[in-house]
Protein backbone atom coordinates (compact mmCIF):
# COMPACT_ATOMS: atom_id res chain seq x y z
CA UNK A 1 0.00 0.00 0.00
CA UNK A 2 2.82 2.55 0.69
CA UNK A 3 4.20 1.96 -3.17
CA UNK A 4 0.55 3.08 -4.23
CA UNK A 5 0.85 6.53 -1.93
CA UNK A 6 4.32 7.04 -2.96
CA UNK A 7 3.67 6.82 -6.62
CA UNK A 8 0.40 8.85 -6.49
CA UNK A 9 2.18 11.41 -4.14
CA UNK A 10 5.08 11.60 -7.08
CA UNK A 11 2.61 11.68 -10.05
CA UNK A 12 1.02 14.72 -7.95
CA UNK A 13 3.98 16.46 -7.62
CA UNK A 14 5.01 16.13 -11.43
CA UNK A 15 1.52 17.19 -13.10
CA UNK A 16 1.68 20.01 -10.08
CA UNK A 17 4.90 21.37 -10.87
CA UNK A 18 4.02 20.60 -15.04
CA UNK A 19 1.38 22.63 -14.69
CA UNK A 20 3.47 25.54 -12.75
CA UNK A 21 1.41 25.35 -9.29
CA UNK A 22 2.23 25.37 -5.50
CA UNK A 23 1.10 23.65 -3.33
CA UNK A 24 -0.39 26.74 -1.83
CA UNK A 25 -2.25 26.93 -4.87
CA UNK A 26 -4.14 23.26 -5.03
CA UNK A 27 -4.47 23.68 -1.35
CA UNK A 28 -6.65 27.17 -2.09
CA UNK A 29 -8.31 25.38 -4.79
CA UNK A 30 -9.73 22.88 -2.75
CA UNK A 31 -9.57 23.82 0.25
CA UNK A 32 -6.95 21.70 1.84
CA UNK A 33 -4.49 22.57 4.49
CA UNK A 34 -0.79 22.48 3.33
CA UNK A 35 0.92 20.33 5.36
CA UNK A 36 -1.74 17.24 4.39
CA UNK A 37 -0.89 18.16 0.84
CA UNK A 38 2.86 17.61 1.73
CA UNK A 39 2.26 14.50 3.24
CA UNK A 40 0.13 12.99 0.21
CA UNK A 41 3.30 13.93 -2.58
CA UNK A 42 5.51 12.31 0.15
CA UNK A 43 3.82 9.64 0.12
CA UNK A 44 3.42 9.35 4.26
CA UNK A 45 -0.53 9.36 3.93
CA UNK A 46 -3.48 7.37 2.20
CA UNK A 47 -5.75 9.35 0.35
CA UNK A 48 -9.93 9.02 0.18
CA UNK A 49 -11.70 8.72 -2.95
CA UNK A 50 -13.10 11.99 -2.18
CA UNK A 51 -9.90 13.90 -2.08
CA UNK A 52 -8.02 11.91 -4.86
CA UNK A 53 -11.27 13.45 -7.46
CA UNK A 54 -10.95 16.91 -5.85
CA UNK A 55 -7.01 16.71 -6.61
CA UNK A 56 -7.55 15.83 -10.34
CA UNK A 57 -10.06 17.85 -10.96
CA UNK A 58 -7.59 20.95 -9.34
CA UNK A 59 -5.03 19.28 -11.11
CA UNK A 60 -7.57 19.36 -14.71
CA UNK A 61 -6.47 15.78 -14.80
CA UNK A 62 -8.40 12.43 -14.33
CA UNK A 63 -8.12 10.40 -11.68
CA UNK A 64 -6.78 7.16 -13.34
CA UNK A 65 -3.60 10.01 -14.39
CA UNK A 66 -3.25 10.24 -11.04
CA UNK A 67 -3.01 6.70 -9.88
CA UNK A 68 -0.23 5.66 -12.85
Amino acid sequence: MAQISKKLGENIKRIRLRRKMSQGDICRAIGMDRSYMSAIEGGKVNVTLVVLEKLAKALDVSVDELLK
